[in-house]
């Protein structure tokens, strides 16, 4: 592992980046990109470190840690240009958030729980919305999240005023009303437009159920596509073994092939 003094790290990497943003000699697509353009591939990066995360590799966590420092450079740097802030202005006001949000750490202020500091940091939180004119219980919790991982924020917020249901059991009913909702759309006809708009109720509530129960509904959701991912693999493989075509399997030959995968990956654990 090599040690390099973090201020000159950083620096080389601001100065790079103003290298490919430099108007004479920089890089087309660098100096073409906006604020706009480039948060696509901020999420995108954002994912990709979720991914090496969960795959518990440290040289692609590493790698993509330097991707998403990079996306903050990036914009940074095209906020300076515009003459709002730099990277420098980023990273002081981040520090003192964290010394701020932290009074049991930086001041004077009796040490807490777990349970006790979460309670404070959300108090400031809402402190500092309010200081920035973020009026309402649901204000900051952001649009472009994970649509599961919003609902839950969304539900925790309400819980926090009081409007939630009063625990697991209580919202188990609520899944039945919305899945007998959504299924009376899909009897009777009814538009696009209602189908959806009871699907994403019964998907909502769906998503609370697993706040209430302490499971993360976005944790669930991916797990659950890594594992059809790497069935669906199994079912490629062993066909192309047996010279078989996908399009032409017939439906008891999907089944035969899915419970194999299921079997192969029980063995695996075992």
């Amino acid at each position: 592992m090599t040690h390099q003094d973090p201020t000159t790290a950083i620096a080389r990497l601001l100065q790079i980046m103003r290298q490919l943003r430099d108007p004479a000699t920089g890089c087309a697509w660098d100096r073409e990109q906006t604020l706009e353009s480039i948060i696509p591939h901020t999420l995108e990066e954002a994912h990709e470190l979720a991914e090496a995360v969960g795959q518990g590799a440290p040289d692609a966590i590493r790698d993509e840690l330097g991707d998403v420092l990079f996306q903050v450079v990036f914009l940074a740097r095209i906020a300076e240009e515009r003459g709002w802030f730099d990277f420098d202005a980023v990273a002081v006001a981040m520090g003192d958030k964290l010394v701020r949000r932290h009074p049991h750490v930086f001041a004077t202020q009796t040490a807490l729980t777990a349970p006790q500091q979460t309670a404070a940091w959300e108090a400031l939180k809402r402190e500092e919305r309010q200081g920035r004119g973020e009026a309402g219980v649901l204000a900051g919790v952001a649009r472009t999240l994970p649509a599961l991982t919003r609902s839950a924020k969304l539900g925790k917020r309400a819980r926090a005023v009081g409007f939630d249901w009063p625990d697991a059991r209580g919202i188990r009913d609520k899944v039945d009303e919305e899945f007998a909702e959504f299924e009376a759309t899909l009897a009777e006809g009814e538009s696009l437009e209602r189908q959806t708009e009871e699907l994403g109720d019964l998907l909502f509530t769906i998503a609370n159920w697993g706040r209430l129960l302490g499971l993360d509904p976005e944790a669930a959701l991916r797990a659950t596509n890594a594992k059809f991912e790497r069935r669906f693999g199994f079912i490629e493989t062993q066909a192309a073994a047996q010279g078989l075509d996908l399009k032409g399997l017939s439906a008891e030959q999907w089944e035969a092939f899915w419970q194999q995968a299921k079997s192969a990956e029980r063995g695996k654990a075992g």
